[in-house]
């Protein structure tokens, strides 16, 4: 589970808000983490795996939308890692996480090791809100035709970047001047709580819009190439909105928990009395909402894959096999060699003989594709196109 309230823990003067929830039942907590991101876990890498029956694609160059999913993917990989090792360390050795507790201990191990788990486990979390950011900005810019594998330097640049930054800059606010005295008044926890859900915020946000830009912009691109919109454009400008809507959905469903926790947590803090009889219930949904948290927080990795990918199945080949499948004039530059499955995919019922070779054409082609890549169920990638702008695979 992702939350800046694990950082927080790690000061032995934390606030009572902080050391309600971490002391609420605490093994069952870890063991829910644990399990939640072992199966989120091995679901995802599942997910990723070639299938066997499935034709792999071999083309020169990957997509940047392609290659965005699968960072995502990444680091959800290694924000589970993270949360079962923290939990497995904790519920474990319970006297050396106790030692956290002691304000002028000597042992600086315990705390050493709490800061750099809560750490870890945020960053990798910020760079994948960060890089679903940048793959509402791709997604827009690549149906104006103005990114390309070439600005994946900069989405680089900038998701590491902020997320290393904000994280440090965070932290460093949290924990100063000392770790000892790191939560003596909210000056010093209110920036470490703005820096960690800025990213989460600006998604929730900012990618609506972006995505609706994008629909729209699909929607005048089909219309723009035949001068009419029919059903087979309605079709996939459709899909595309979908695709959109269920990768936020999985975000909302994820981290919304993660909000309303906070709001109660933080409206605990303002009371003089935390433990009053009147807001019993308010501690009960921040309980609840807490243990939510450690479910939903590492399912994102496993969540994500069905939204990119759909169900690819459980037949993995472990083999590697390399396997080629016919391309009919589709531009190189729109897929990559992956071994992970493609995103989206969409399948008409007309075939069309008329073919494209203009450079407009095959750009508009790509831009569609880049949006529409999909599994079939039957495991192997196909796309067929019944105007000129659906050119069979």
């Amino acid at each position: 589970m992702a939350s800046p309230r694990l950082e927080t823990y790690c000061c032995p003067n934390r606030d009572a808000a902080t050391q309600l929830v971490m002391n609420f039942q605490p093994a069952v907590f870890c063991g829910v983490c644990i399990g939640s991101a072992s199966i989120s876990l091995i679901l995802t890498i599942l997910q990723l795996l070639p299938k066997r029956g499935q034709s792999l694609r071999k083309m020169p160059k990957a997509s940047s939308s392609s290659t965005i999913l699968l960072l995502i993917s990444i680091c959800d990989i290694l924000g589970g890692l993270g949360i079962i090792f923290r939990s497995s360390v904790w519920l474990g050795f319970p006297g050396f996480i106790a030692n956290i507790s002691v304000v002028n201990g000597t042992d600086v191990w315990p705390s050493v090791f709490c800061v750099g788990s809560a750490m870890w486990i945020q960053l990798l979390y910020s760079a994948g809100f960060w890089w679903l950011f940048c793959y509402a900005i791709d997604s827009y810019l690549v149906v104006r035709r103005s990114a390309g594998l070439s600005t994946i330097v900069l989405y680089h640049m900038m998701t590491w970047g902020l997320a290393v930054l904000l994280c440090v800059e965070g932290i460093a606010l949290l924990y100063y001047p000392s770790l000892s005295s790191c939560e003596n008044g909210l000056e010093h926890a209110i920036p470490h709580y703005i820096t960690t859900y800025a990213p989460l915020l600006l998604v929730l946000v900012v990618n609506p819009i972006l995505f609706r830009r994008t629909v729209s912009a699909v929607a005048s691109l089909l219309k723009g190439r035949q001068g009419i919109y029919t059903e087979n454009e309605r079709r996939l400008g459709t899909e595309i909105q979908i695709r959109f809507f269920k990768i936020m959905l999985v975000f909302v469903i994820c981290w919304s928990c993660n909000i309303i926790n906070e709001s109660l947590l933080f409206y605990l803090e303002m009371q003089p009395d935390i433990n009053d009889m009147p807001l019993k219930n308010i501690r009960s949904a921040a309980l609840i909402t807490w243990i939510i948290m450690a479910v939903l927080n590492p399912m994102q990795g496993f969540l994500f894959t069905l939204a990119f990918y759909g169900w690819t199945g459980l037949r993995v080949d472990l083999k590697w096999r390399k396997r080629e499948i016919p391309w009919e004039s589709m531009s190189s530059s729109t897929v990559g060699e992956n071994a992970y499955p493609s995103p989206v995919n969409y399948q008409s019922n007309i075939h069309d003989s008329k073919k494209v070779s203009t450079t407009d054409s095959q750009q508009t082609d790509e831009a569609i594709s880049m949006l529409s890549e999909d599994n079939t169920s039957g495991g192997e990638a196909r796309l067929t196109r019944s105007s000129p702008i659906y050119q069979g695979w």
